[in-house]
């Protein structure tokens, strides 16, 4: 395979499991708000997964070692399709999302339960 399309093929998959994790902070108050504490107990642990995998990983996620072996471009998203603003600042949105998240869960869960 070319390098060229080894990139492609990594970058579309970053993004595909980028949009998922995205996908999984924007749901976890929404199912907290319709009290389906389950589901957004099971989407906080995927999160969490994906948290201790970067957090294992410096901070990068692991396909962004990968797609450094085909480019030797090092801009934020030379490994995702995102615009770069969002890929600049995607840690600190999500991560304050998902903060937000969970605490907007929780608050609900002890309304809930007390």
């Amino acid at each position: 395979m070319k390098p060229e399309t080894s990139l492609r093929l990594i970058k579309w998959i970053h993004t595909i499991v980028w949009a998922f994790f995205a996908g999984c902070i924007l749901a976890i108050p929404v199912f907290a708000f319709i009290r389906r504490f389950d589901l957004a107990l099971a989407l906080t642990g995927a999160v969490m997964v994906e948290v201790l995998i970067l957090a294992a990983n410096r901070m990068r996620c692991p396909l962004t070692d990968v797609a450094a072996r085909f480019t030797d471009d090092r801009k934020d998203n030379f490994d995702i399709y995102l615009p770069l603003w969002i890929a600049c600042h995607n840690k600190t949105i999500f991560g304050l999302l998902f903060v937000g998240g969970v605490m907007f869960t929780l608050a609900l869960w002890m309304e809930w339960v007390g």
